[in-house]
């Protein structure tokens, strides 16, 4: 007995160890920067970058990592001090809730070992967590409740047009509020029932992409083996999100399943963190002809950083790639959607965003077209949208 007790001990020890240990580890190699802050920018830029009322990131996995947002961190792209430094409106956080082993932009198959696995366990997550995507995603939202709960007047969790209309009035007088709604990168987080829909609503959930990089119950993944559109559950379920506001994010669907919810869907999509073929042809970005539809269904596309959406060098790259959407469709429909915390390399964290508006500036885009791009776009569209 006391041998047993001993070896229990030493497993506890290792455990705790670990879990204090490997998650860091595993952040710092998997979200790491091209280059580290603090960022410099022209004085036109700052003060160009400081007049800016309402900026906006719609895509952000920080939540993943077991992280408490609440403190500055020294890993990593986001954290609420670091969204203060930037002046950050708006984040969009979003539930990662499996990863495929390899995986990859070309081809993931649906039964690779899942990474997010160990992940969970060695983050010291509660075994109900282990091996349940539902229970996970739950656990994320509560997550992000409680680091708002924590940061008391200072944030907002948005799940409403009043509650948006709310951060917009209490930052009229204090800019260090921000504002966090909350995603679902794919649908596989529901494990195929509309009873966990609704379950992810009522945690806070506004947006959900039905596939990430494995088909799923909703259907065929940009990164999948099937291209397939919609099953008849991906069916009811964006018909059931329409109903509810949660709105459809078209990041990482094969184009059957792009064609499906725009051909079907009652409310305009997003596109939360993407490239466009234009600037670089990859499976994951969008050709001209979905940008057209999405545009003209209203939606909003946002641009992300990493060189596997816009290419190397990554920043006249994001900036071409908003440029290409706003010639081909119009500036209100573009938008920002880093991809931060997501396994990228970030060419810089989100204490950087100036360096965008440098970019744009250098561009030639104009005072009107960097408002709308840094945030405007995402406060119109939810303010039409949100319910």
């Amino acid at each position: 007995m006391k041998k047993t007790l001993i070896a229990f001990g030493v497993l506890l020890v290792i455990y705790l160890i670990g879990i204090n240990t490997i998650p860091p580890y595993i952040e710092s190699q998997r979200n790491p920067v091209v280059a580290s802050p603090p960022y410099t920018v022209s004085p036109a830029a700052q003060t160009l970058y400081d007049r800016l009322d309402f900026i906006s990131d719609l895509h952000c996995d920080a939540l993943l990592w077991g992280r408490d947002l609440t403190k500055r961190g020294d890993r990593g792209h986001v954290d609420f001090p670091r969204l203060r430094e930037a002046n950050v409106a708006l984040e969009m956080f979003t539930i990662v809730s499996k990863s495929p082993a390899g995986q990859n932009m070309k081809s993931n198959t649906t039964d690779a070992f899942d990474n997010i696995t160990p992940l969970t366990i060695a983050k010291g997550e509660a075994p109900q967590n282990w091996f349940s995507l539902i229970n996970r995603t739950l656990s994320q939202s509560k997550d992000l409740t409680d680091f708002v709960e924590k940061e008391g007047e200072k944030a907002l969790f948005i799940k409403s047009k009043a509650d948006l209309e709310q951060l917009i009035e209490a930052r009229k007088s204090d800019k260090t509020v921000v504002g966090a709604m909350l995603g679902i990168e794919g649908g596989h987080a529901i494990e195929g029932s509309l009873e966990n829909l609704e379950a992810v609503y009522e945690a806070g959930v506004r947006m959900i992409g039905p596939t990430h990089f494995f088909d799923n119950e909703f259907g065929g993944s940009a990164h999948g083996e099937s291209n397939a559109g919609l099953t008849d559950f991906g069916k009811a379920a964006v018909k059931r999100m329409n109903e509810l506001g949660i709105f459809v994010d078209l990041a990482h669907c094969s184009p059957a399943i792009i064609d499906d919810v725009l051909d079907m869907s009652t409310e305009p999509v997003i596109v939360s963190h993407t490239g466009v073929r234009g600037v670089l042809d990859s499976q994951r970005n969008l050709s001209d002809e979905q940008i057209q539809r999405i545009a003209s269904k209203g939606g909003i596309i946002a641009i992300a950083f990493f060189d596997g959406a816009v290419g190397t060098p990554e920043l006249p790259n994001i900036v071409a790639s908003i440029r290409y959407v706003r010639d081909l469709v119009g500036i209100e429909y573009v938008a920002l959607g880093s991809d931060y915390d997501g396994a990228v390399v970030a060419p810089f964290d989100i204490t950087g965003l100036p360096l965008v508006v440098e970019g744009l500036m250098e561009a030639g885009f104009t005072e009107d077209e960097i408002r709308a791009v840094m945030g405007e776009n995402v406060k119109r569209f939810f303010l039409a949208n949100l319910r």
